[in-house]
């Protein structure tokens, strides 16, 4: 029997391909660069199955097109607002992401970024290397400690008890969260605010841990407005969880004192304004980019495809 024709549209960490390639009949991108659209779209006619990442647009229209062959999505990514779902699921189209792996490698991120917005890192790290740096001072450069300070978690998910037990545990930080639905125990202490607002008046350093995908941000301009002067806000989530446009006008009047970001709005493009404060962290979507997690991600992809070719039930599926 001829193995399933499978596309994987961005390059994986070598074992992950070398699998893919010897139980698929696989195409792969060795380039590593997002295919067009339209070369996407034409691929979907010959593939049985499509094995994206987050960074690949996968629209109603390419979906529900004449001639789509692809029967399954294996997304490698624990998001997956690059599909539309709906038009997946009208479609007859299985869909599934790679939860769980990227857990700590995420929240680590988190971590990194609430250090280094508060300590304002990039500030003091561009004035060293420019050749700025005077010598030790007592009072210039001076950040903001965590310790005591109430961090906020925009959703208790995975990602978010994650990065709430690490500053718990290991800054001495108070918790407070926004979760939709009831959560179970936590393991830490933890308090539940009843909405969004709150949490943002509440926190000294904000974490969103929310999908994206939406109509419009779930963390709004009127949201962001609640935020304490002093506050900083974390996104490791996905850029359109959050108003960027708000956050950068938040950030240029001094409304907040600092951002650390991880995602943006339209991927690869990073607006012009952040990219030239210095009251913000960026890092280029890192969140789980470690040697294990990628290719942990990778094999799990594949778990998902082997499932649905066997005909069993999908171990991530989401359609």
């Amino acid at each position: 029997m001829a193995k399933p024709r499978i596309l994987v549209t961005r390059k994986l960490t070598d074992p992950v391909e070398a699998r893919l390639a010897a139980d698929y009949d696989a195409t792969f991108n060795p380039s590593d660069r997002p295919m067009p659209a339209a070369a996407l779209a034409a691929a979907m006619r010959d593939h049985d199955a499509l094995v994206p990442t987050v960074s690949d647009r996968i629209a109603a229209g390419m979906l529900q097109a004449e001639g789509c062959r692809v029967r399954m999505i294996a997304n490698v990514g624990v998001g997956f607002s690059n599909i539309d779902t709906e038009a997946a699921r009208d479609a007859g189209i299985a869909v599934s992401n790679t939860p769980d792996v990227l857990t700590d490698a995420t929240a680590d991120t988190a971590m990194l970024l609430i250090l280094s917005a508060t300590r304002r890192a990039f500030a003091a790290e561009k004035m060293l290397r420019a050749g700025r740096w005077g010598g030790f001072s007592i009072v210039d450069g001076l950040g903001t400690s965590i310790q005591g300070k109430v961090l906020g978690i925009i959703g208790m998910g995975r990602i978010g008890r994650a990065t709430a037990r690490r500053a718990a545990a290991g800054f001495g930080m108070e918790i407070v969260y926004y979760n939709r639905s009831p959560v179970g125990e936590l393991g830490f202490e933890a308090r539940r605010l009843e909405s969004i607002e709150a949490v943002m008046a509440a926190a000294d350093v904000v974490s969103v841990h929310v999908p994206g995908g939406g109509a419009a941000p779930l963390v709004t301009a009127a949201h962001i407005a609640c935020m304490k002067r002093s506050a900083y806000l974390i996104n490791t989530a996905r850029g359109d969880s959050v108003d960027q446009d708000a956050l950068i006008e938040a950030l240029a009047r001094g409304r907040i004192a600092g951002a650390g970001l991880d995602v943006f709005a339209e991927e690869p493009e990073v607006p012009k304004a952040l990219r030239e404060m210095e009251t913000v962290t960026l890092l280029p979507h890192i969140g789980s980019a470690t040697q294990e997690v990628r290719t942990a991600m990778g094999h799990v992809a594949a778990d998902n495809l082997d499932a649905f070719f066997a005909g069993k039930e999908l171990p991530c599926r989401v359609v």
